[in-house]
C-alpha cells in the first residue's frame, strides 16, 4: 500500500514536472527578448555617434571610430562577450578601488545589454553610415543654405532620409540581436539558452526542450520578419521602386 502511494506521488510530481520547466523557459525567453531590445536599442545609439563621427568628425574622433568598428567586427563575438563581461567587470573594479570605492556587482541582466549592445553598435554604425552615403548631397546642402545647425541637419533631413536605406540593414542587426542573446549563456546569464540545457539536463528530454527552444526563437524571428517588413513598406512610401 505505501509503495503504490509513493508511486502515485512520483507521477503525480512528473505530472508538474513540465508546467514548471515550461515557466522557467519562458522566462528565460522573456529575459532574451529583453536583453534583445536594450542592446538593440544601446547599438542603435551608439550607431548614430559612430556614423556621424566617420562622416562629418575630426580625424581623431574618425581614427577612434574606425579603431572600434574594425575591432568588433574582426573578434569572434564570443570571444568580445567573455572579455567585455569578465575582464570590463574586473577592470570597472579595479579602477573603483584605486578611486576609494568597494567593488561594483553588476547586473546580469544590464551587463548583458552593454555587452551585446557594445557589439551591435560597431554594426549599426557601418549600417547608418552606408545609409547616409545613399541620401542625395542636394538635400544636405539646401539645408545648409537655408542656415540649419549640424544638429538640426541630423535630426530634420538626415536620420528621416536615411531610414529607408538603412531599414534592410537595422532590420537584419535585431534578427542578429536576437540570437546572440544565445551567447550570453556561457557567462552563465539564464537566457533562454541556458534555460533549455539546465531543463534538458534534468529531464534527458533533449529533444523535447530543444525543440521548445528553437520553436519560441523561430516564431519570435516571425513575428519580427512582419513587423519589419510593415515598417519597411511604410518608410519607403512614394519612393521609386518595389515598396
Amino acid at each position: 500500500m505505501n509503495e503504490s502511494l509513493y508511486q502515485l506521488a512520483n507521477l503525480g510530481l512528473l505530472a508538474l514536472e513540465p508546467p514548471g520547466w515550461g515557466a522557467i523557459l519562458l522566462k528565460g525567453f522573456l529575459a532574451s527578448i529583453q536583453i534583445a531590445v536594450g542592446s538593440y536599442i544601446l547599438g542603435l545609439i551608439i550607431g548614430i555617434f559612430g556614423a556621424t563621427g566617420k562622416l562629418y568628425g575630426g580625424v581623431v574622433a574618425r581614427d577612434l571610430w574606425e579603431i572600434y568598428t574594425t575591432l568588433v567586427r574582426a573578434v569572434p563575438e564570443l570571444v568580445l562577450i567573455l572579455l567585455l563581461y569578465y575582464a570590463g567587470t574586473d577592470g570597472l573594479n579595479r579602477l573603483l578601488g584605486l578611486l576609494g570605492y568597494g567593488s561594483l556587482d553588476i547586473n546580469g541582466l544590464l551587463a548583458g545589454i552593454i555587452v551585446l549592445g557594445v557589439v551591435q553598435g560597431a554594426y549599426s554604425t557601418e549600417v547608418l553610415r552606408g545609409a547616409i552615403k545613399a541620401i542625395p548631397g542636394g538635400q544636405i546642402e539646401a539645408a545648409r543654405a537655408y542656415g540649419m545647425s549640424p544638429f538640426m541637419i541630423l535630426r530634420r533631413i538626415t536620420l528621416p532620409a536615411m531610414l529607408p536605406y538603412a531599414l534592410p540593414g537595422l532590420g537584419n542587426l535585431w534578427m542578429v540581436a536576437t540570437k546572440d542573446t544565445a551567447l550570453l549563456a556561457v557567462v552563465g546569464f539564464t537566457e533562454l539558452t541556458l534555460a533549455t540545457r539546465q531543463a534538458a539536463g534534468a529531464t534527458k528530454a533533449y529533444m523535447t526542450f530543444f525543440l521548445a527552444a528553437g520553436l519560441l526563437y523561430l516564431m519570435l524571428s516571425f513575428f519580427s520578419g512582419v513587423v519589419i517588413r510593415l515598417i519597411e513598406r511604410r518608410a519607403r512610401r512614394g519612393m521609386a521602386g518595389p515598396v
